[in-house]
């Protein structure tokens, strides 16, 4: 395994402080290629505990350029509070997940809320679903938020499930101009459970999509196999065949990776990957598509290439690693991972920013990784070099 040596590239954009009971979670990124500006966001929480959500803030980002040698850091805003759980009733924000569509540039945060302190074990458990599914709009740049649109009883399938959620992490606008949202769900038991309270509810991946700018939504079909928080992103081979792929979380073993050929709607799950291993528990991953680092690749259908973020021990969350696939549709086509946080690490969330240049967003600490929010900027160029040595 390559490591990065880390220089002014990184920031940190989140301190936890659990005697303040202000402990930030789930990193979910986005690069606004019209203004330039990264924005991040998170889960405030009083404990690491998921139920513990109290609200979702956010932190834009000015990105500081330096040509000789090339070098990329960010400057960061202060935070602001998105929206929180007195807003919504009681019903706590979470699983931020932020797509834009690029022809009404309108930024659209999509999240869920979920009852009081219910947890997502107590759903599993007993097949009641207390999650919704949200989301707000922003048409400056994060300046200014709508209301908070509940999408939950417009799609049915909800009502089937002990529980869902979104990403978390980032969504992806097709070339075609589909909205996707990754999304996960547990599948009731139904009336052929006998329990009285049973714990059979399987989680699945698949897509949330629209196709008219936001303005209606609906569901792909879920992964045929078990599958969890998932991220999806658009690629595109040397014959200019376009596929979204999905990269989830699993219960074990390897991640679970699927490519569809319909725009996201149904997905063919691919052979397991032997270099993406899932580390023991699971824990969620990122993935973003890129142009391919090539001179030469023409015809206005450059093929798209893969880059992937996650703890790359088998045993638990540390040492977060960067992964590269030049042949998406090739699960055997991963490179070993470039070791871009010694330590621990968790969560994180990928951005691609242009030129060869991405961001990284990342759960990560010296003892523990939800000490701290970090960004990291790198180029295309030190992955390589790396992978190399």
């Amino acid at each position: 395994m390559a490591n990065a040596t880390r220089g002014e590239g990184r920031t940190t954009v989140f301190y936890s402080d659990k005697e303040a009971k202000q402990v930030y979670r789930i990193p979910s990124l986005f690069y606004d290629g019209d203004r330039g500006v990264l924005m991040a966001f998170a889960e405030r929480r009083q404990t690491t505990n998921d139920a513990s959500a109290e609200e979702l803030v956010m932190k834009t980002g000015r990105l500081l350029r330096q040509e000789a040698p090339p070098q990329m850091s960010v400057e960061w805003s202060k935070a602001i509070t998105v929206v929180d759980k007195t807003r919504l009733g009681g019903y706590r924000p979470m699983n931020p997940c932020p797509v834009y569509e690029r022809n009404s540039r309108t930024l659209f945060l999509v999240f869920i809320c979920v009852e009081g302190t219910t947890s997502e074990t107590w759903q599993r458990f007993w097949g009641i679903n207390k999650a919704r599914l949200c989301y707000m709009t922003s048409k400056d740049g994060g300046q200014t938020w709508s209301d908070v649109t509940d999408l939950t009883k417009k799609l049915p399938e909800i009502e089937n499930w002990a529980t869902f959620a979104v990403g978390p992490g980032h969504g992806v606008q097709a070339a075609s101009g589909r909205l996707i949202i990754p999304t996960y769900a547990y599948g009731s038991c139904g009336p052929s459970c006998s329990c009285i309270a049973c714990f059979c509810a399987v989680p699945r991946a698949l897509s949330l999509y629209s196709d008219d700018q936001g303005v209606t939504w609906r569901f792909g079909q879920t992964l045929e196999t078990i599958s969890i928080e998932c991220e999806m992103a658009e690629v595109c081979d040397d014959g200019g065949n376009r596929y979204v792929y999905c990269n989830a979380r699993s219960q074990g073993g390897f991640r679970v990776e699927a490519l569809s050929d319909d725009g996201g709607d149904d997905f063919i799950t691919l052979p397991p990957a032997q270099q993406l291993v899932e580390t023991a528990g699971g824990c969620q991953g990122s993935v973003v598509s890129f142009p391919a680092q090539v001179d030469g690749a023409g015809g206005g259908q450059d093929p798209r290439w893969l880059l992937y973020s996650h703890p790359s021990s088998k045993d638990r969350r540390t040492d977060l690693g960067i992964y590269l696939n030049k042949a998406p549709k090739d699960p055997h086509s991963w490179s070993r991972p470039w070791i871009i946080n010694q330590g621990p690490s968790g969560y994180s969330d990928l951005a691609y920013i242009d030129g060869g240049w991405f961001a990284c967003l990342m759960e990560r600490g010296i003892e523990s990784e939800v000490e701290q929010i970090a960004c990291d900027i790198f180029s295309y160029h030190q992955v390589s070099n790396s992978l190399e040595e």
